[in-house]
């Protein structure tokens, strides 16, 4: 992980003292900073799911969770417990090696996203120069575990579902990666997360790709809830339809690897959206640096990089949760379509928008510069 250099310094000498070397320093710093991510990514998404709960329940009119833990905040532990100590049952007929891969390739593709996202300047576990696409090369794995899944399952509204799950993600992969490279190519000049975020921070929110790139941010939001499989898109597990979908044969915690694929994907696409349209950790507010009245007494007792890494990665989270509170308005507002009308979208109109979008920014660059 990317982070002070000072401190990092600090810390090398300290086990330096203690005689260690430094490749095995390097090596406890990289699984340090893995686990330390893990754990954010993890707690992120139980605050998540717990928001979707309250929300939904306040749209509906409900109280939502409320026993487990103060206003239920425990309740998607208290879930993850519970699926963790049921019986982890196989179909008889299925491919056990497939039913048991399936859920495994769906979940480490979600979780390797996180290495490119940057929560603040200093913050980032891998900064790749291709780190965008690398994020969409990944991430395109997920339909392989989700129709493996379907298939191994030996169940026909399985299978259906891993089939969907796979036509889905070709579908709206390919406009979601045409409105990234509308901004990488073209407005960044670099695919680089960090590089994404530094080319809109100087105007503050005027700085924001959102304002030079609606069009793909349309186009990319739509897209990114058709990959997460959400509402009105999530026709792999329409329960009217296919009972399940894909995860129809599955308990205990592989049907739990799931469900976390999925809030972990969205939490991923709300910050992909965050870096990539609203500025990432610069304050969104022009001509203001925050806080810039106690930098001259804080940098003194070496408070200030870590206040500014803190408040980095608080704003970077209020912006992605804040985009993920239109994500869970959504899923309550529009009903499922049908797959038709999805395949249809996909194709049909976000493809040629996201094919014309790129080629209008070019020729505004072209013609600018």
């Amino acid at each position: 992980m990317i982070s002070n250099i000072n401190l990092e310094k600090k810390i090398f000498s300290f086990f330096s003292l203690l005689g260690f070397s430094e490749e095995f320093f390097s090596f406890l710093w990289i699984i340090f900073s893995i686990l330390i991510l893990m754990l954010g990514v993890t707690i992120g998404v139980l605050v998540l799911v717990w928001l979707e709960r309250k929300i939904s329940a306040a749209i509906q009119q409900r109280i939502g969770p409320e026993y487990a833990g103060p206003l239920g905040i425990i309740q998607a532990l208290a879930d993850g417990i519970k699926l963790f100590l049921k019986e982890d049952i196989v179909p008889a007929q299925g491919d056990i090696w497939l039913f048991n891969i399936g859920p495994v390739l769906v979940l480490i593709p979600v979780f390797l996203s996180y290495l490119v996202i940057p929560f603040e300047y200093n913050v980032i576990l891998a900064n790749f120069s291709i780190g965008v696409f690398f994020w969409i090369a990944v991430s395109s794995v997920v339909p392989l575990g989700l129709l493996m899944a379907g298939y191994g399952s030996n169940n026909k509204y399985s299978f259906l579902g891993g089939l969907r799950a796979a036509a889905q993600s070709i579908s709206y992969e390919i406009p979601l990666a045409l409105s990234v490279l509308s901004i990488a190519l073209q407005l960044s000049n670099s695919l680089s997360t960090v590089d994404i975020v530094e080319a809109q921070s100087k105007y503050g929110f005027l700085s924001w790709n959102l304002w030079r790139q609606p069009i793909g941010f349309i186009v990319f939001f739509i897209a990114s809830l058709a990959e997460c499989e959400r509402l009105p898109f999530d026709l792999p597990e329409a329960e009217e339809e296919l009972v399940a979908g894909y995860q129809t044969e599955y308990s205990g915690m592989k049907f739990a690897f799931f469900y976390l694929a999925s809030y972990l994907n969205l939490l991923v696409s709300s910050l992909f959206v965050t870096i990539l349209y609203l500025g990432g950790w610069h304050f969104s507010i022009p001509f203001i640096s925050i806080f810039d009245n106690f930098e001259w007494t804080l940098m003194n007792n070496g408070i200030s990089p870590v206040l500014n890494i803190i408040i980095g990665v608080i704003i970077t989270l209020v912006k992605s949760y804040l985009f993920l509170f239109i994500s869970i308005m959504t899923r309550w507002t529009l009903p499922r379509i049908r797959i038709d009308q999805l395949l249809n979208l996909g194709w049909k109109f976000l493809l040629p928008i996201a094919l014309g979008n790129l080629l209008l920014t070019t020729s505004f660059q072209l013609f600018l510069f």
